[in-house]
């Protein structure tokens, strides 16, 4: 069973000022930093609700239409946002489960059902378990309540935080990565969870990034997985991944969100933040995400696999950015910790 990475302690208060006055000069600079020029198919999100969008994911039922959350709301809400003109369409709400703790990630499984994964530890609370919902995806996209099925997910080698669910398009089995700095796993539930008891997910595969969401191509071969800085393609090889190449992932403010469009050509990645936006890359081999090659999607040019280190390409600005992001999750981890 591979070994279980320990969390890593910030340093406390003396850090808060310096760092409060480096994320203002960085974000500064970030301000000034050029946007790629190959995001053709993205978009913006226009609800002002939206504010802490955690994942997304592209509907097959509505073409154009992709499904997003807040990591926290004030209900159990989803939200179907029309790619064309970035506004929301539909607004789900969730029956059946609790209050929503942190939720992290949604995917679309087989026969048009949607995952959604409560799963994060916002506050830095250690939940003894964890929280999956499934609900059918409306045939008609309108405002409505929708009773959803609550699963409890307990983690064999216990707690631990995760942004990254994902179910596989054709046996519908869900998975989630953990989120660790120095790298996390792939962890393997049952075949099909149980709605009665509780679902014990076991880690099967290192997953060599620091992971904030993933997502299936639509024929279910690869697995795309980003982090804050870059991400990694897969070979999903039966559960079995094996590292393919480096993913061209854009330099967000906070990146948490990544899918495939449903033709497989593109994938998207979307960010935290009021007005974000959704930036589309060419998907490495096209298609359905059939044969990725070395070069393709300019992976090259993505930031190292590991979430770590910036290439060489990277101009001021991008650094800029990328520090900003260190900064700004420091600052959020050390105003989660107790006093």
């Amino acid at each position: 069973m591979p070994r279980r990475l320990p969390r890593r302690s910030l340093p406390r208060v003396p850090l808060l000022p310096v760092l409060a006055g480096l994320a203002g000069i960085v974000l500064a600079a970030a301000s000034a930093a050029p946007v790629a020029a190959d995001d053709d198919g993205g978009f913006t999100l226009k609800d002002p609700r939206i504010t802490e969008s955690s994942g997304l994911a592209a509907s097959r039922l509505h073409p154009g239409i992709y499904w997003t959350h807040n990591d926290q709301d004030t209900g159990a809400y989803l939200y179907a946002v029309d790619s064309s003109t970035g506004r929301t369409v539909a607004t789900i709400t969730m029956t059946g489960v609790g209050t929503p703790r942190d939720v992290e990630a949604i995917s679309i499984g087989p026969d048009n059902q949607i995952w959604v994964g409560d799963i994060g530890d916002n506050d830095g609370v250690t939940w003894p378990y964890v929280w999956i919902y499934r609900l059918p995806e409306p045939k008609e996209l309108k405002d409505q309540t929708i009773r959803a099925t609550q699963y409890v997910v307990k983690y064999s080698d216990g707690s631990r935080d995760a942004e990254s669910m994902v179910v596989h398009p054709r046996t519908g089995r869900v998975y989630i990565i953990d989120k660790q700095e120095d790298g996390g796993h792939l962890y393997e539930g049952p075949a099909e969870l149980s709605a009665s008891g509780t679902n014990v997910y076991e880690p099967v595969a290192p997953v060599d990034l620091w992971a904030t969401d993933a997502a299936f191509s639509p024929d279910g071969k690869r697995l795309a997985v980003r982090g804050y800085f870059g991400g990694i393609l897969y070979d999903w090889n039966d559960g079995k991944i094996k590292r393919i190449q480096q993913l061209s992932v854009p330099l967000q403010r906070q990146g948490e969100s990544v899918t495939y469009t449903t033709d497989g050509s593109k994938i998207l990645y979307g960010t935290e933040g009021e007005g974000s936006t959704v930036v589309a890359r060419d998907a490495p081999g096209g298609g359905t995400g059939g044969s990725a090659s070395s070069s393709g999607g300019g992976g090259s040019e993505a930031a190292g696999g590991g979430g770590g280190g910036a290439s060489s390409g990277f101009t001021a600005g991008a650094l800029a950015v990328a520090a900003g992001v260190v900064v700004l999750w420091v600052l959020k981890r050390l105003r989660r910790r107790p006093s």
